[in-house]
């Protein structure tokens, strides 16, 4: 475990991360290959149709879509070839974890509030991610499927800063996505973009987090 530096004049309240990417790293072509063992191309032609109607991803991520509804839809893309259940794991079988960014919560918890703040999908939360041990060392998830906002939408921060009840200032941001870590610094969130661990490291220390 990693000490974090308590001689520091505290700057920050709150340390929001990302999950996709930043704590649990995806791969699609996990569920690819595995579809492709049911049927030659199955999972080719599933992502080729999954890319090009991303607005349904979209539109579950923001809870405007049922997940009954977004079911229906990926079976008819992979005609049927396998039934409800297989698919969601399938589709929800396809993260790891950064053992490296993980390994910085327990001690992060202890002088900071910590949230996590996720355009994520019921089903990847009920099928994939949540039984990962390292969500304990959260306060709350902010999940766009239930707070029906996706990131850059300013509504989806508000609501971190609702369930936190600190300043805007006082929130530390950490997402892959650079368009989503400019939304979080207009409302006065300080937030950097995660490339890699070493980065992160550095831009934590730079700012006496650790």
């Amino acid at each position: 475990m990693r000490k974090i530096n308590s001689m520091k004049a505290k700057k920050y309240s709150a340390i929001v991360l990302d999950l996709g990417m930043v704590l649990i790293p995806f791969d699609y072509s996990i569920a690819v290959k595995r579809l492709n063992k049911i049927e030659q191309n199955l999972g080719n032609r599933f992502i080729e149709h999954y890319n090009s109607n991303y607005h349904w991803h979209r539109e579950f991520e923001k809870g405007l879509m049922t997940e009954s509804e977004f079911i229906a839809k990926m079976l008819t893309i992979v005609d049927y070839k396998l039934d409800r259940n297989t698919f969601c794991k399938i589709y929800s079988e396809i993260f790891s974890v950064n053992e490296d960014v993980t390994s910085l919560l327990p001690a992060l918890k202890k002088d900071y509030k910590l949230f996590l703040l996720s355009n994520t999908n019921s089903i990847h939360q009920k099928y994939g991610w949540q039984k990962y041990e390292f969500l304990k060392h959260f306060e709350k998830l902010i999940l766009s499927h239930e707070v029906k906002s996706l990131k850059p939408e300013e509504d989806i921060y508000r609501a971190v800063e609702a369930v936190s009840g600190v300043p805007s200032v006082e929130h530390f941001y950490i997402d892959d996505i650079q368009e989503y870590v400019d939304a979080a610094k207009r409302l006065g969130w300080d937030a950097v973009q995660f490339l890699d661990f070493k980065k992160l490291e550095h831009d934590l220390r730079s700012r006496n987090i650790i």
